[in-house]
């Protein structure tokens, strides 16, 4: 029965793309609204955030000594340069707006019918991290992630990796927002000294909160375009 229902459910989605597509969001909605779901699901969203750090530092110049991933769910990329200028402030800017900027190039995908597409792209970023990641979790953590992807990518039916494609868009879009929010909220609590938004006050003069407003503003930005193109 259950498998009867699942198959309906698919090819209900196939039929309506429209339909897949809010299914597919209230599913990630799900995961990044519920705490017990999105403690294990936040690695990824840390994963493409130390991705994006990595990716400004070297576009900016800066050398890549390697990135760490806890279990705690924070991150930390280390490059050598300059400690200050345009370089730093891109690569700290770089971090918390890189899951919805990735999200927002999904959705482009999805919107021209790159399923494939974007599972390549996914699978190409996780290779680029796991190279640099310098500490056992971060390992696990992003063979762990290469392990879905690629299980879903070799074996799943289209009518499953199309769904797929769409909850991994929506969870760095929404993903991305509430990792924000907790940001505000450690810095409310004196326990983000060191934040992206913090260091880039210092290399600055800006208050933190105008970098936190920042990448608010571009993560939003990112939702109301992606959903223009998904729902399209």
């Amino acid at each position: 029965m259950w498998d009867q229902l699942y198959a309906g459910l698919l090819g209900g989605m196939r039929d309506q793309p429209r339909t897949m597509v809010l299914v597919t969001a209230g599913v990630a909605l799900v995961v990044v609204g519920l705490s017990w779901l999105w403690r294990p699901a936040r690695n990824v969203i840390t994963i493409v955030h130390e991705a994006g750090h990595a990716l400004v530092a070297v576009l900016a110049g800066r050398r890549l000594a390697g990135i760490r991933l806890h279990s705690d769910t924070s991150g930390l990329t280390l490059t050598r340069g300059k400690p200050y200028g345009p370089g730093m402030v891109c690569t700290g800017l770089a971090g918390y707006i890189a899951p919805s900027l990735l999200g927002l190039g999904f959705a482009a995908l999805l919107g021209a019918g790159r399923v494939t597409g974007l599972l390549v792209a996914c699978g190409i970023l996780l290779f680029g991290v796991l190279i640099q990641v310098r500490n056992v979790f971060g390992i696990f953590s992003v063979l762990a992630t290469g392990a879905v992807l690629i299980a879903v990518s070799r074996w799943a039916p289209v009518e499953v990796q199309a769904p797929f494609a769409h909850l991994i868009t929506w969870f760095l879009l929404l993903g991305g927002l509430r990792s924000v929010g907790e940001l505000q909220t450690k810095r409310r609590r004196g326990r983000a000294r060191d934040s992206d938004a913090d260091q880039l006050a210092r290399l600055t003069g800006t208050p933190g909160g105008f970098w936190v407003a920042a990448f608010l503003m571009i993560n939003l930005g990112c939702l109301v375009l992606a959903v223009g193109w998904l729902l399209a």
